[in-house]
């Protein structure tokens, strides 16, 4: 498996002016354990390093003055044994102190068994499980950026409003597709709508043939993906192939990101609606961090997956800094203390079972006639307050908390 180090650090804080004592904090070392290589690479992978660096930086130059801090990485395949093997290595080895990223929910869930037996922070920017914060919830655990609750709410909501009454299912077969299905299923019935059928493929898969002519045989009014990456993409393209749209049927992606946008191009998936928790083009802060972004890796703009691991580690790195430890339990309870404060997150904060919730965004994939820049795909159809994107503590199944 491949892996890289490098260290980011200040010794003394003459150039910025002593602002801790770096004797009084041990070191830090964040492992971003991502997809590297597979179909989830382009959302995290190697972009998800570079925002933890800028987290690094940014905090180095504010409340980490003086702190040694180390960033590794290395790629969890997509496989839960895998990554279970590299968290275990990391934390009894090589001192690192937070996991980041976490790509794919059955690693997720294998890390965070682990974190949880070590006294270790996990935060989970790229798993969509909601299972996380369920059963399986740590009081060292943080889910970060969007998961399988945020993505049906919306879409859903808009979705059946304007007539998308019944609905089949194009799933991924593993954790996060199952959930995804499952949450989103959920909603449509609570909404009034139906579940006219559904089918499973393969992670990573090529051909959608056989579930494209189930999905139109199904005479559902809206096909639904509960699946990403180039899943995704594959998806999409396959559907226009098969004139999943131009038959009257209308396509719903519950999860996609900047980066399978990039790859459809505005002809491919002009018109899908979807739901996201970061867009580059938001507001002047978001246009601002992103440049920041694009500079360091090459050019490229964020995902929400990679802006959530900015948000994440910088907010981990200044709980550090204000507790004066790496000892997760005391870090975990300064980062529910401490207020998120970043140009990521809007109306953020966390609740007693890890869950972060902010506001969520419905966007639509604009035409290409109405692009007006290389990274200008979406339009902005409506915010989601973030006491409506997620979850409801009532609802949970969390045991932390106390009913």
């Amino acid at each position: 498996m491949k892996i890289q180090m490098h260290t980011l650090a200040l010794g003394c804080a003459l150039a910025f002016g002593q602002a801790v004592n770096a004797s009084d904090i041990p070191p830090v070392k964040i492992g971003i354990l991502t997809d590297m290589s597979g179909t989830y690479a382009s959302m995290g992978g190697p972009g998800s390093v570079a925002a933890a660096e800028l987290a690094i930086s940014d905090c180095l130059a504010a409340e980490c003055k003086g702190m040694k801090i180390d960033i590794v990485s290395a790629d969890n395949q997509n496989k839960a044994d895998v990554g279970a093997a590299k968290a275990r290595e990391w934390f009894d080895r090589d001192g690192v102190t937070a996991i980041a990223d976490l790509t794919n929910s059955a690693v997720a869930l294998a890390v965070q068994n682990i974190a949880r037996e070590k006294n270790k922070v996990v935060l989970f920017s790229g798993p969509a499980t909601t299972t996380l914060t369920n059963k399986e919830c740590s009081p060292v655990g943080f889910h970060w950026m969007f998961d399988t609750y945020s993505q049906s709410v919306g879409g859903a909501k808009a979705t059946i409003a304007s007539g998308g009454k019944s609905w089949f299912f194009l799933t991924v077969d593993y954790a996060f597709g199952h959930s995804l299905e499952a949450d989103t299923s959920k909603m449509v019935k609570a909404l009034g709508g139906s579940v006219a059928g559904a089918v499973r493929h393969p992670l990573n898969n090529s051909d959608y043939a056989s579930f494209m002519l189930q999905a139109q045989s199904s005479g559902a009014d809206v096909v639904a993906l509960a699946n990403g990456g180039q899943d995704t993409v594959n998806a999409v393209k396959q559907s226009k192939e098969f004139g999943i749209t131009a038959g009257g049927q209308r396509l719903v992606s519950l999860l996609i990101f900047l980066s399978d946008l990039r790859a459809l191009g505005n002809e491919n998936a002009q018109g899908l609606s979807y739901v996201d928790g970061f867009y580059w083009d938001f507001d002047d802060q978001t246009r601002a961090w992103s440049e920041r972004f694009a500079q360091k890796f090459n050019q490229q703009k964020p995902t929400m997956t990679q802006a959530g691991v900015y948000s994440s580690v910088l907010h981990y790195l200044k709980s550090v800094a204000a507790a004066k430890s790496t000892d997760g339990n005391k870090v975990a309870e300064q980062m529910r203390k401490l207020p998120i404060e970043d140009p990521i997150m809007h109306n953020a904060s966390i609740q007693p079972n890890g869950r972060v919730i902010h506001d969520m965004y419905l966007y639509e994939v604009k035409k290409p006639s109405e692009k007006q820049s290389e990274w200008d795909y979406s339009k902005l159809l409506a915010t989601i307050p973030a006491q409506e994107a997620f979850q409801p503590l009532s609802e949970s199944t969390c045991p932390l908390i106390k009913k």
